[in-house]
């Protein structure tokens, strides 16, 4: 009776999670971490990943003495911890400089085309795409390439595509101190193309916009200016 009911248990979980998973809802705002999440060392880290999937590959029924694969398990978790979820350490966060806008531009300043890469926190599956930008000056200019930093901070980690643009909106308004920013985010996910579903032609489309940007001439300049020349 009691393993009938585990069985039970176990099957309302991974509904629950298929669930969560298939319709992309996200707890918060913030990326979620543990109160200890800095406790312990990059190495630390890296030493007990590994094991883990170490753990993992075997119970697939890789055979770890093979040369290709013996490595793996340490190339995996120096992957998480030293690149694919670098934005999970606030020592990463890019410091950002400002510069007086001397030329007194007061148009929109659009940066398209950022790529960046990007994990889906539910099925750890690459995303991809490009992150197109625009702001207008408050009297201070953001050097362009703090913005492709700024994307690559906050999407090396577990990410909802959601997530990830209003983060860099806010962290772009808070840094350029105004709400004339715009964000159009265009991505591929592994987990649609993948698995699941196995669609290899859609894209996710997620935009914020702020201040001017919600009026729509001028949202309609942005996107107009975003497609000459994709």
């Amino acid at each position: 009776m009691g393993k009938t009911l585990d069985i039970e248990k176990n099957k309302i979980n991974k509904d629950k999670f298929d669930y969560e998973g298939d319709n992309h809802l996200m707890s918060s705002l913030e990326s979620s971490l543990l109160d200890n999440a800095f406790d312990l060392s990059d190495d630390e880290k890296i030493a007990i990943i590994q094991e883990y999937f170490k753990n993992i590959m075997l119970t697939l029924g890789l055979d770890l003495n093979d040369d290709s694969l013996k490595g793996t398990p340490h190339r995996v978790a120096k992957m998480y911890v030293k690149e694919a979820f670098i934005g999970l350490k606030p020592q990463e966060k890019p410091k950002i400089s400002l510069f007086d806008n001397k030329y007194q531009y007061g148009k929109m300043l659009v940066e398209k085309n950022i790529s960046f890469h990007s994990c889906c926190e539910h099925h750890f599956l690459p995303i991809y795409g490009k992150v197109h930008i625009a702001y207008i000056s408050s009297g201070k200019v953001i050097g362009l390439s703090k913005m492709h930093r700024i994307v690559n901070y906050y999407s090396r980690r577990p990410q909802v595509q959601e997530r990830l643009t209003v983060q860099v909106f806010n962290e772009l308004k808070n840094v350029l101190n105004t709400e004339d920013v715009a964000i159009f985010m265009d991505a591929f996910h592994l987990c649609v193309s993948s698995r699941g579903i196995k669609d290899i032609t859609s894209s996710t489309v997620t935009i914020e916009s702020g201040g001017v940007f919600k009026e729509d001439n001028k949202w309609a300049e942005f996107i107009s200016i975003i497609n000459e020349s994709k």
